[in-house]
């Protein structure tokens, strides 16, 4: 079967593997649609902690059954929740699963889904409703991390916010924001490109690196400040600003990784009584919503900027590390 393999820091090769066996209480899957996700970038830079060459990339995609399963005949739909558990530490025993000691997941520390073939656990396989196509199915996991920022975050009907990061996730919240009744979205971005793209998608935007965003937020809010701010671009430039934007007693959501520690303005923070909510992944709850979300907000579909073939492996990695329009790259298998 044909295979995206990470051979090497910058390096990514499609080529010919074996067909993955099937143990006792997991599904073959044949896939039809794999995300170029930012942790695959941080795989592909040779940064990733845990992920090791050779390695089959891919956690964000959606398939169609291939061998039996337990609940679902073979040919249907699917997308996958590709966290794995130890099932023992003390957040898998509380029901945090997502957040578990010895947290793993598909195409980082096994084989992922950007292959024609992968084999999961039987108990990770989703669904997808009848009028979700496997095309946008593919896009269920970075919706089901913004739905589990939103929903973390407490965000409140009718508030206003910020979201920096124009990227797969920085739409996927605003967009997600949108839905769940926010009355105003604004992202900030400072590649262009993106910003075009949220724009399109009706939102405010401001170009982080050419407008005065603290002035200009001033200016919206009568100087009251941001009820919530998301954080999805991961830069220590943002985190200098979210405290200065956001309202007395207002919230600010992390949602990207840091890589390396910042500094924040930790004494604003104290005198406004900020709220400051960290999230990571997901729950099997957010997944179901995400489908949900992408049944109600046609939007979504605008993210996928291009659709290439295995073949094109190193062609996808170029357009998200290089300066383009590309936003969600999906191979097709």
């Amino acid at each position: 079967m044909k295979a995206i393999i990470y051979t090497a820091p910058n390096t990514v090769e499609c080529k010919e593997v074996e067909k993955p066996q099937v143990p006792k209480g997991y599904v073959l899957l044949k896939n039809a649609y794999a995300g170029i996700c930012g942790t695959d970038l941080n795989i592909f830079a040779g940064t990733h902690p845990r992920a090791q060459a050779p390695l089959i990339l891919g956690h964000e995609f959606s398939a169609t059954i291939e061998s039996e399963h337990p609940k679902f005949p073979i040919g249907t739909n699917v997308t996958v929740n590709p966290l794995i558990s130890c099932g023992t530490c003390i957040p898998c025993s509380t029901g945090q699963s997502h957040v578990c000691d010895d947290l793993k997941l598909v195409g980082i520390d096994v084989d992922g889904g950007m292959a024609e073939y992968v084999a999961v656990e039987a108990d990770k396989v989703i669904p997808l409703p009848e009028d979700v196509s496997l095309k946008l199915g593919a896009l269920s996991e970075p919706i089901a991390v913004a739905v589990h920022a939103v929903r973390t975050a407490k965000f409140l009907v009718g508030d206003r916010a910020v979201v920096y990061g124009a990227g797969t996730i920085g739409l996927c919240v605003a967009l997600t924001l949108r839905a769940y009744g926010a009355s105003e979205v604004i992202v900030i971005e400072a590649n262009e490109l993106r910003l075009q793209k949220a724009q399109e998608l009706g939102f405010t935007t401001f170009n982080s690196m050419k407008d005065d965003v603290v002035q200009e937020l001033a200016k919206i809010t009568g100087n009251t400040g941001i009820d919530y701010v998301f954080d999805c671009a991961g830069h220590p430039s943002v985190l200098k600003q979210v405290t200065e934007i956001v309202k007395v007693q207002g919230t600010i959501v992390i949602v990207a990784a840091y890589k390396k520690p910042t500094e924040m303005n930790l004494i604003q923070g104290m005198f406004k009584e900020l709220s400051i909510q960290f999230v990571r992944v997901y729950t099997k709850r957010d997944i179901e919503l995400a489908l949900d979300l992408i049944t109600k907000v046609p939007q979504f579909a605008e993210i996928i900027t291009h659709v290439l073939s295995p073949e094109q492996a190193s062609e996808g990695f170029e357009l998200l590390t290089t300066p383009t329009n590309a936003i969600k790259v999906l191979y097709a298998f």
